[in-house]
């Protein structure tokens, strides 16, 4: 144990050390009456009136410390600081030693002037009973031990030496140890009672900063003895419960408090009974903690402990935030937020859920609804009323089918789930009817839109787990995409045959890229001759595909998947590579036209790969033709023509092919830095035998020369064709087999030959 002294006291314990001095008052009284009447039984034997006025000394001093005592008691906080504490115990110091040194005179006095073995024995006891006392009533002041024990001994110590009688000095010698071990006494009482303050002190500190930490808990938190008496509750236990006073509960049964607690919450049982069997669950170690609905605003979670001396620790706290987002961030996983149908997932859900019954007899299908022209709707009335286009078609399905699973998947589809006792006939049936039924007048704000809808259906049994397969979708949407090929506005059942083409197309797909990656793709050429025909002006880049397997494989086949699997420009780089270096070997000026796709034409790095072809094969940019669809242009033309505008600055010739099929002919004459238009061959298709097809074609050729462009009729195929364009003057070149099938680009040099041979030197143009 740590000694110590009264300087190195923390100011905490010496104040309770001074109140100390300060606490047992009756004593005081006690030891004057007993002080005053042993000096007057002294008195009474003697006659000596030395110890009447000892008599008076004690009783003048026991006044002043009683009002001492008193001003103590009276005042508040008497110790509260260190000088405080001192000037009490200062006060204190006075009265004790005052005493402690009228005793010892008293009893000197008696050693040293009576031979009497009363009187000596009464002073000798007195005093000495008043040193024991010091130990249990002064230990708080190491000062006061020693002033007391200085003033009792040593008056003894002289009034032995004064008498001279050896052996009474030598037994007052033994006082110095006496005094030692009154010391040594009242320094344990005092190192206790100081150890035993600070625990006190840091145990109240731990309590109240445990009290606070528990208070401020975010949870709430409840002890329980084995008999589910409240030991501990937190402030935060009460207000989730409201179960009043925390102070109040001390002791209470948790059933007697829950009782008076939450009475208004929700459900038809109590709700202390509904707690105290889940609480008893979870004690039991049945479950690791349980949800309680409260009431509509208020939902708890509950987790419990077991205590190894018996009893529960209940901790709970408020969910209702976290269960009441979670259930939101649930609704925005399963249902869509614009139309509030089911989501794709939760859809198979419910879905899966209509299909539990293993005795189901009846046939169930999948339907999948596209909204023909949805895409429309948004460009010319805005997403807005696409959305509520959206919602009303929602609404309208909700309204038709109002139990059966209906989902959004992505835009503007939608899928159905239907169950029909007539079989698979039945069910197509029945589709069909809800196609047409949804496909109405929808009277939104602002406009009346009438939707036509494309479908995709799936049939199977209503256990036939395979429908809910991961194959459905895909089936349904090669049933939808047959409809939409179609033309839309119908309904296609799935089959085993739609499914092969799917299977063969993508086959073909991933050949068609290995082939392209490998260079497996051959370029032949048709050549664009004078209208008389007397000379090559230019020839065609045309793409050919020999598959290994299929053989040859038609360009109108192969180019429009290449668009759809996003290769084209793969294909239209390794045209443009070879045709600069084959038309390098051609005498010139010969030039040669290359195709560009709409997808080439909405990037602009096709630029550089048209300079690379030229730079790496030397070809002049006037010996390059690229040829731009209408059908092209009809999308982002604004990035088209800053293409286009960049290939004519750098000397490239920019043709219009199958000029008067799209929807804005005339329009791209005037926007477009085109110098040749190429007339697409439906118009000279029977053109001998339809006169208005050739009123047609000079229509257009009148307008084409007025604008001062190049004209190629293509798709000239017999002399009459011919013969009929060059006596009307509908062309400057024609291009067609009357002159020359598609060629392999070694070949086109013997052509040129053969056209000057035949018609001298007119077979070779000079720029």
């Amino acid at each position: 144990m740590k000694v110590w002294s009264d300087h190195a006291l923390p100011p905490e314990v010496r104040q309770s050390l001074v109140g100390s001095l300060f606490a047992n008052r009756a004593t005081l009284l006690t030891g004057v009456l007993v002080h005053v009447f042993v000096y007057l039984v002294v008195f009474h034997k003697t006659a000596d009136p030395f110890f009447i006025a000892l008599c008076f000394a004690i009783l003048a001093i026991f006044l002043y410390r009683a009002q001492v005592f008193l001003r103590f008691g009276r005042a508040d906080k008497p110790a509260s600081t260190a000088a405080d504490a001192w000037r009490w115990e200062r006060r204190y110091l006075v009265g004790a030693t005052l005493t402690a040194a009228t005793l010892g005179i008293g009893c000197g006095y008696a050693v040293y002037g009576y031979a009497d073995s009363f009187v000596e024995l009464a002073c000798i006891s007195v005093t000495l009973a008043s040193m024991v006392s010091i130990v249990g009533r002064n230990y708080g002041s190491e000062r006061a031990v020693d002033l007391q024990c200085l003033a009792c001994c040593l008056p003894i110590i002289v009034g032995a030496l004064g008498s001279g009688d050896l052996y009474m000095i030598l037994l007052s010698l033994l006082l110095l140890p006496f005094i030692l071990t009154t010391r040594l006494m009242a320094a344990a009482a005092r190192d206790f009672l100081a150890e035993n303050v600070i625990a006190s002190r840091q145990m109240k500190k731990m309590v109240d900063s445990f009290d606070t930490a528990l208070n401020n808990m975010t949870h709430g938190l409840i002890m329980l003895d084995p008999d589910s008496r409240i030991q501990v509750i937190n402030r935060k236990a009460c207000h989730l419960l409201r179960l009043g006073d925390r102070n109040r509960l001390q002791g209470c049964a948790l059933e007697v408090a829950l009782e008076f607690g939450a009475r208004d919450a929700a459900g038809p049982e109590p709700l202390s009974h509904v707690l105290l069997d889940q609480i008893r669950s979870l004690g039991g170690g049945a479950q690791d903690r349980v949800q309680m609905h409260i009431s509509d605003e208020l939902i708890l979670e509950f987790s419990a402990n077991r205590r190894p001396e018996g009893g529960v620790v209940l901790i709970f706290e408020d969910v209702t935030a976290r269960i009441t987002a979670e259930r939101r961030v649930l609704d925005m996983v399963r249902y869509d937020s614009l139309t509030g149908l089911p989501l794709r997932d939760h859809f198979i859900e419910l879905v899966g859920d209509r299909m539990g019954d293993p005795d189901g007899e009846a046939a169930a299908g999948l339907m999948l609804l596209d909204v023909d022209g949805f895409r429309h709707v948004n460009d010319l009335k805005g997403h807005l009323t696409g959305d509520e286009l959206l919602i009303a078609i929602a609404r309208r399905l909700k309204s038709v089918l109002p139990s059966a699973p209906v989902a959004r998947l992505v835009g503007d589809q939608f899928v159905v789930f239907l169950l029909d006792p007539g079989g698979a006939d039945g069910l197509t049936a029945r589709m069909e009817d809800l196609r047409v039924a949804l496909g109405q007048d929808y009277d939104l704000p602002g406009s009346m839109v009438r939707v036509k809808f494309s479908a995709g259906g799936l049939v199977g049994a209503e256990d036939d787990d395979r429908l809910l397969q991961q194959e459905w979708r895909r089936r349904l949407d090669l049933a939808l995409f047959e409809s939409k090929a179609r033309g839309g506005n119908s309904l296609t059942m799935f089959t085993c045959d739609i499914d092969a083409r799917y299977v063969e197309r993508q086959r073909l797909e991933d050949d068609l890229r290995q082939a392209v990656a490998e260079g497996a793709l051959t370029i032949v050429y048709q050549p664009v001759y004078t209208a008389d025909g007397t000379r090559i002006d230019r020839c065609e880049a045309l793409a050919r595909w020999h598959h290994p397997v299929k053989g040859h494989i038609a360009p109108n086949i192969f180019i429009p998947i290449a668009e759809e699997i996003g290769i084209i420009s793969d294909v239209t780089r390794v045209v443009m590579e070879q045709a600069c270096r084959d038309c390098m070997t051609w005498p010139e000026p010969v030039s040669v036209s290359v195709n560009l796709s709409s997808q080439d034409l909405r990037d602009e790095r096709i630029v550089e790969v048209i300079r690379n072809a030229l730079a790496s094969s030397g070809l002049s940019a006037s010996r390059l033709h690229v040829e731009i669809t209408e059908t092209s242009l009809m999308e982002e033309i604004a990035t088209a023509r800053a293409v286009l505008d960049r290939l004519q600055e750098d000397g490239l010739t920019i043709a219009i092919d199958d000029f008067g099929t799209g929807f804005s002919s005339l329009s791209y004459l005037d926007r477009l830095p085109a110098q040749v238009v190429k007339i697409d061959r439906s118009f000279v298709l029977d053109i001998a035998n339809q006169p208005r097809r050739l009123q047609l074609l000079q229509g257009i050729v009148q307008l084409t020369r007025r604008l001062g462009l190049e004209i190629v009729v293509e798709g000239i195929e017999t002399e009459d064709q011919l013969a009929l364009v060059n006596k009307h003057k509908c062309a400057d070149f024609v291009q067609g087999f009357v002159y020359s099938t598609p060629i392999q680009g070694d070949r086109i040099a013997d052509l040129v030959e053969q056209a000057r041979r035949k018609y001298g030197v007119r077979g070779i143009h000079v720029a």
